[in-house]
């Protein structure tokens, strides 16, 4: 369930940055390319912080 979430808001985040380059390309209004800028770095930050819980998960030996 969580992957195919992942891959949902990776799949939205593209068409959200790809729309506002889209946006900037059509209009040369720079509020659209800071918009991309700005999904773009939180996303990034979002799949870094999801990828090293992961990988926490497989490093560290829990016990039960």
């Amino acid at each position: 369930v969580v992957m195919w979430l992942m891959r949902l808001l990776a799949v939205l985040t593209l068409i959200a940055v790809g729309g506002g380059v889209a946006a900037y390309l059509l209009t040369q209004n720079p509020k659209y390319i800071q918009f991309s800028w700005r999904v773009f770095r939180y996303s990034l930050i979002v799949a870094l912080l999801f990828f090293a819980l992961l990988i926490l998960e497989r490093v560290a030996v829990i016990p039960l």
